[in-house]
C-alpha cells in the first residue's frame, strides 16, 4: 500500500516539479545579431510571441541633400530577449540571430535588475548614449583633456573617479581625478 494523499509528494515528484518550473521560468538573454539586423530580430521575436527589448537611440543622419533622424540600436549588435528555456530554438533559428550570449553552448541568464535599469533609463526623458562598459580595477587610456594618451588603472574614491598611474619598477603611483567619458578600456 504505497499511495500517497494529494498533498504528499515524493522527493523525487518535488525535483520533477521544480525541474518543470524551471524550464518554464523567464529570464533575460543578450542576443548577438548580425550587423544592422537588430530591429528585424525584434520584429520576429514579437510576431512569435517572445518578448524583446531593443533599447535605441536617436541619430541625426545626414545624406547628400537632407539630415533625418533615425533609431539606432543603444547596443549595436546586441538584441535582448526573455524567454524559457524551452523557447531556445525558436529564439536561435530567427533569422539575424547568431547566438545567444553565454558560456560554451549555455546562454547565460542576465540578471533582471541590470535590465529593469535598462528599461527605466528608456523610459525617462534623459538623453542617453551607449558608454564603454568600465569597472574597477580596469586598465583605460585617457582619449581627451590635457592627460590624453596617458594608461592607467581606474578606480573610485568616495564617488569620484580617479586615474591611477603607477611606476611599476619602483612599486610607486599617483591618483589623479578624472571624468569618465574622457577614459576608454584598453
Amino acid at each position: 500500500a504505497n499511495h500517497l494523499w494529494p498533498h504528499q509528494i515524493s522527493a523525487h515528484q518535488t525535483n520533477q516539479i521544480n525541474q518543470m518550473n524551471q524550464t518554464n521560468t523567464l529570464h533575460w538573454y543578450a542576443l548577438r545579431t548580425r550587423s544592422r539586423h537588430e530591429k528585424l530580430v525584434r520584429e520576429q521575436l514579437a510576431n512569435q510571441g517572445i518578448e524583446p527589448l531593443l533599447p535605441t537611440v536617436k541619430r541625426l543622419s545626414q545624406w547628400k541633400d537632407r539630415k533625418k533622424e533615425i533609431e539606432v540600436p543603444l547596443f549595436s549588435g546586441y538584441c535582448f530577449v526573455r524567454f524559457t528555456s524551452e523557447q531556445k530554438l525558436p529564439v536561435l533559428k530567427t533569422i539575424g540571430v547568431i547566438n545567444i550570449v553565454g558560456v560554451g553552448h549555455c546562454p547565460e541568464a542576465i540578471a533582471d535588475e541590470e535590465i529593469a535599469a535598462i528599461q527605466t533609463l528608456m523610459a525617462s526623458v534623459l538623453p542617453y548614449d551607449p558608454h564603454p562598459y568600465l569597472h574597477e580595477g580596469m586598465q583605460v587610456e585617457v582619449v581627451r583633456g590635457p592627460l590624453q594618451g596617458v594608461h592607467g588603472i581606474l578606480l573610485r574614491k568616495e564617488k569620484r573617479h580617479r586615474l591611477v598611474i603607477g611606476v611599476r619598477l619602483i612599486q610607486q603611483a599617483a591618483a589623479v581625478e578624472i571624468d569618465v567619458t574622457d577614459i576608454v578600456p584598453v
